[in-house]
């Protein structure tokens, strides 16, 4: 089998000739202090993994007067934070240097003809984060709901790239973020514009805004996803850490996250994609709640050691073995530090507890920055010898 053929199996809850093995988003900072500056293809082929290809191309709609931002660089096609900017002539983002900063910090400011909205990121050699957040007073959300523009997808240019990647693996999107800082969950973009901690008190103490503000992300989302139509991707993610269990309750999850998000699952699917839903962190307390909004396939089943929760093999059993799980390797502990019997073990631990019927795809649980090449060579070439025939 061809690694596309390998990985396509187990999303349909299928067996393939071999345990696929892959990694989530390949990091720069990884590739350029522990691979000497290596390509991603170039990492797939030296490991013997199976590749995953991230394009996320959009277009905005000439229609509604929408253009690409003109103050921002073209993006790498490559990554979670690869899409254009959006803008129009009442939703304009403006680029702001701070000097005079430990870390390199940026304000974005969004433009409206009633009001400007205004973003602090600051950013270092692993990642960025946010120093101030977009949404400040409840108002906020009217500028949103208003004036916001809503990528449409690039369907020639994903096409065209499905096309020359061939058998190589998968091409994977994800569904749109908010511009400058955001996930693709509905939940998940809210948080990063108000913050998790405000979101989960706004939750008890003004449900009705909490609502409001997640009916506007979601309806500017489901834009994209009924653009779909056509797009050949193999998988889109979806969700995100902040709906995860060890962040915020069943019940938070139950009238918060899942309403929305399952509508537009069900999108996706009427577009003819396929979606992985995201969770970096708790699992087993939402486990159900999960496969009850009809994803194709769930992640990244974080271990204890990574900050997550998860038994592997009660994973499974309470899933169903239909289900495509992707992830359930603990990187901080068998990607560096240990021996490579002991990674080749928690290899075949994984394999054994999950993925004995298929429809189980290899992987770290969500990005790593450092790791020990000679560990990775270990996790791919146990992973290659999980056979199934």
């Amino acid at each position: 089998m061809t690694s596309r053929e390998r990985l396509i199996k187990a999303i349909n809850g299928e067996k393939a000739s071999r345990l696929p093995v892959t990694t989530h988003h390949l990091m720069p900072y990884f590739l350029n202090t522990c691979m000497e500056g290596m390509s991603n293809d170039a990492f797939f082929d030296h490991f013997g993994m199976d590749p995953i290809f991230w394009a996320v191309p959009t277009l905005p709609d000439a229609s509604k007067g929408e253009f690409f931002n003109k103050d921002q660089e073209e993006p790498d096609q490559s990554g979670m934070t690869s899409s254009r900017y959006i803008s129009s002539d009442s939703w304009q983002i403006e680029f702001q240097d701070i000097p005079g900063q430990k870390f390199k910090t940026i304000r974005y400011n969004f433009v409206t003809p009633k009001g400007t909205l205004s973003t602090v990121l600051q950013f270092n050699q692993y990642t960025s984060w946010v120093t101030e957040h977009l949404i400040k007073e409840k108002k906020d959300i009217e500028l949103i709901g208003e004036f916001v523009t809503a990528p449409k997808c690039d369907i020639d240019a994903v096409n065209k790239i499905v096309q020359a990647r061939g058998d190589r693996g998968i091409v994977r999107g994800h569904i749109c973020c908010f511009d400058v800082f955001g996930q693709p969950g509905t939940w998940q973009d809210a948080c990063c514009l108000v913050g998790i901690e405000k979101m989960i008190m706004e939750t008890y103490d003004d449900p009705e805004w909490v609502h409001q503000l997640l009916t506007i992300l979601k309806d500017r989302k489901k834009i994209y996803i009924d653009s779909l139509k056509g797009a050949n991707y193999d998988i889109l993610e979806f969700g995100g850490g902040d709906a995860s269990s060890t962040v915020i309750s069943p019940t938070i999850f139950d009238n918060f996250v899942a309403p929305y998000d399952t509508e537009l699952i069900q999108a996706a699917h009427d577009a003819e994609q396929r979606i992985v839903y995201h969770t970096c962190g708790g699992m087993m307390p939402i486990l159900e709640n999960i496969v009850a909004m009809k994803p194709d396939a769930m992640e990244t089943f974080t271990p204890s050691g990574m900050g997550g929760d998860i038994d592997l093999a009660q994973a499974r059993k309470r899933i169903g073995p239909d289900m495509c799980m992707i992830g359930g390797i603990d990187q901080l502990h068998f990607f560096k530090g240990c021996t490579p019997e002991q990674t080749r073990r928690e290899v075949r631990r994984c394999f054994e507890a999950a993925g004995q019927e298929g429809a189980f795809i290899l992987c770290p649980s969500d990005h790593f920055f450092d790791a020990d090449p000679e560990l990775l060579m270990a996790f791919a070439d146990e992973a290659r010898q999980c056979t199934y025939e």
